[in-house]
């Protein structure tokens, strides 16, 4: 009986172990996944190395660990040395969170901030959109065959469909209200994605993420009929 409440238990603390490694897949957090897999290399240290002895598996959790407590260390460090204004600070928060601080100050800084007046037209249907750009505050028209067919406000993006996808605009955005916004030129930030795969694949994420809320209807509570 003691015997088996001991495989059970082992067993449990494997399970355990392989969870958090598990868990670690699914987190943007670069650091929370860091931990996680901490969390996971000491528990693998204490039965694979300690408990059964096994001097390889010892040699490379001590490694893993060293590793990844090094890069925790390193990504705080990073995260303090940056700061944010008051709208970059909003604009991480609520856009792009799951870019590291580092990351996002990269691509804001190959980015503007720009300012939009009422009847400035952002993108021409049919035409041409170099720019990709995201709303910080403000409201802009998209317009198709010159009828209005929703309105965009804080937080949407316009030009993402271009962006994935290639090819001219779908649609005519015109700016509604004055409109602070942040304008990438579409070259300039790809050859910065190409370099960096994380950031490359954490963009497309917020861009699709993006796209199926406009075409699902729940970012879009102005859309005519």
């Amino acid at each position: 009986m003691t015997a088996i409440i001991e495989i059970i238990s082992i067993d449990l603390v494997i399970h355990f172990a392989f969870g958090l490694t598990a868990l670690a897949y699914f987190t943007y957090d670069v650091i929370f996944l860091r931990l996680l897999a901490v969390g996971s290399s000491l528990i693998g240290l204490a039965y694979f190395g300690i408990y059964l002895g096994r001097t390889p598996v010892l040699i490379w959790q001590i490694l893993l660990l060293a590793l990844n407590s090094w890069r925790i260390i390193q990504l705080f460090r990073e995260r303090r040395s940056v700061s944010f204004s008051e709208e970059e600070q909003e604009l991480y928060q609520t856009i792009f969170s799951s870019f590291t601080p580092v990351e996002f100050m990269k691509v804001l800084g190959v980015g503007a901030w720009k300012t939009g007046e009422p009847e400035n037209v952002l993108a021409e249907q049919g035409k041409p959109i170099e720019e990709l750009l995201v709303i910080y505050n403000g409201e802009v028209a998209v317009e198709k065959d010159g009828v209005e067919v929703v309105r965009l406000r804080d937080g949407t993006w316009v030009g993402e469909m271009s962006y994935l996808q290639g090819g001219n605009a779908s649609a005519t955005v015109r700016v509604v209200r004055t409109t602070r916004y942040v304008a990438w030129s579409k070259g300039v930030l790809t050859r910065l994605l190409k370099r960096n795969p994380t950031m490359d694949v954490a963009m497309k994420s917020v861009l699709s993420t993006d796209l199926i809320q406009k075409l699902s209807g729940s970012s879009n509570p102005d859309t005519k009929n």
